[in-house]
C-alpha cells in the first residue's frame, strides 16, 4: 500500500481479497503496510487490485512459502517467551539434558545452566529413538519434573511433542513446543501445534532442503501461529566422523529468505561434546539468534546422547567464550531473568 494509504483503503483491499475466496496477511511497517494474499491466485487479480485506491504496487511472490517469506513480512519476527525475546539483539541460550531422567538430574542441571547464563531450560519428556529398545522418556512424569524445575529457577522450558494426541498435554507444561527433525514433515502434527498459539521451534529434517523446511514452517504459520522459531540441527551427509553435518550456511541464508528467528543445535549437529563449543561459536558468528545445547551432570551415565552432552564445567566455559564472539558481531548474550 502507499505510505499515506488510509485505513479504509486497507479494509477495502482486504474485502476484495476475501470476495475472491482468498485469505489476507497484513504486515504493518514503519512506512508501508503490506497485504499478503494467500491461496490460488489467478492472473487477472493483479490488474484489478492495482486499480484500487491506496495501492502502490502489486508484486507476485515467487516463493512457494508465503507467510515464512521475507517478501510477505519484511521485518524480523521476534518471539517472546516470558522475559526472553528470541530474534532480537540478544542471543538466547537454551540448555539442559537431552532427556529428563529424574527430578534430581533435572533440577541440578537447571540450577547449573542458569548460573552459567542460560535463559531457557531444555529437556525431553517424550523422546524419539531410532531403536524401540532405547530410552524413550518419562512421559507426563517428565513434564511434571520440568514444571518443578521452572518453578525452582524461573526459566521457561522447551520440550518436544511427538504425536497429535500429546499436543494439548505438552502445551499445558511447556513454554515452547519443539518439533523434532523426524517430525518436520508430519503435517498433521504441524497443523495441530499451529492451532495452539503457543511458541513453536521447528527443527530442520534429516535430509530436508531449505525450501522443504520453510514449507513445513508454512503449515504452522497458516494456522495462525506466528510465534515460530527455526532450528538448524545438522543434516545427513556422506560424512560419518560426526553424527550430522551442521549447515552453518543455512543460518545467514534463512535470514535472507525469511523473517523467522533461527537458532542452531551444535549438540545434534556434531554428536561429539568437544565439537560443540567451536561449532556453537561459528553459529553465533554466522548470525544465529540462539543456541540449543545439551548439558548433563554425568554424561557417561546419560540415558540419551551422552557423547554430545557437555558437563557443567564445559558449559560454563562455553558461555564465557560466547560473549566475545557475540560482541564481535554486534550482539550480546541474553541474561537470565531474576527468580521471583
Amino acid at each position: 500500500m502507499k505510505s499515506k494509504a488510509e485505513e479504509q483503503h486497507v479494509v477495502a483491499v482486504v474485502q476484495r481479497i476475501r470476495e475472491f475466496g482468498l485469505k489476507e496477511h497484513i504486515s504493518y511497517g514503519v512506512e508501508h503496510t503490506i497485504i499478503g494474499i494467500i491461496g490460488q491466485i489467478f492472473p487477472e487479480l493483479k490488474d484489478r487490485l492495482q486499480l484500487m485506491p491506496g495501492v502502490e504496487e502489486v508484486i507476485q511472490v515467487s516463493k512457494p512459502y508465503k507467510l515464512a517469506s521475507r517478501e510477505f513480512h519484511p521485518l524480523d519476527t521476534t518471539v517472546k517467551v516470558g522475559n526472553v525475546v528470541i530474534g532480537g539483539k540478544d542471543i538466547v541460550v537454551m540448555a539442559g539434558p537431552c532427556a529428563v531422567e529424574s527430578e534430581e538430574q533435572l533440577l541440578t542441571t537447571a540450577v547449573a545452566v542458569k548460573a552459567a547464563g542460560a535463559t531457557v531450560l531444555r529437556g525431553g519428556a517424550y523422546k524419539p529413538s531410532t531403536s524401540p529398545y532405547n530410552f524413550r522418556g518419562l512421559g507426563e512424569t517428565g513434564l511434571k519434573i520440568l514444571a518443578m524445575a521452572k518453578k525452582e529457577t524461573g526459566m521457561p522450558i522447551i520440550t518436544e511433542v511427538l504425536a497429535v494426541q500429546d499436543v494439548e498435554r505438552v502445551a499445558r507444561y511447556a513454554d515452547i513446543l519443539q518439533i523434532g527433525a523426524r517430525n518436520m514433515q508430519n503435517f498433521v502434527l504441524l497443523d495441530e501445534v499451529g492451532k495452539t498459539k503457543k511458541p513453536v521451534m521447528l527443527k530442520r529434517g534429516l535430509s530436508a532442503t531449505i525450501q522443504e523446511w520453510l514449507l513445513a514452517a508454512e503449515y504452522i504459520l497458516s494456522e495462525g501461529n506466528e510465534d515460530l522459531i527455526l532450528c538448524e540441527r545438522g543434516i545427513r551427509t556422506f560424512e560419518t566422523a560426526t553424527r550430522n553435518t551442521l549447515d552453518v550456511s543455512a543460518i545467514p541464508l534463512i535470514e535472507r529468505l525469511s523473517h523467522l528467528p533461527i537458532i542452531a543445535d551444535p549438540s545434534h549437529g556434531t554428536g561429539q561434546w568437544y565439537l560443540v563449543p567451536p561449532v556453537a561459536m561459528a553459529a553465533v558468528a554466522a548470525g544465529a539468534d540462539g543456541l540449543l545445547i545439551e548439558v548433563h551432570p554425568n554424561p557417561e551415565r546419560a540415558l540419551k546422547d551422552g557423547p554430545q552432552s557437555l558437563t557443567f564445567a564445559n558449559f560454563e566455559s562455553l558461555m564465557k567464550s560466547l560473549g566475545p564472539v557475540a560482541s564481535a558481531v554486534g550482539r550480546s548474550l541474553a541474561k537470565p531473568a531474576p527468580q521471583k
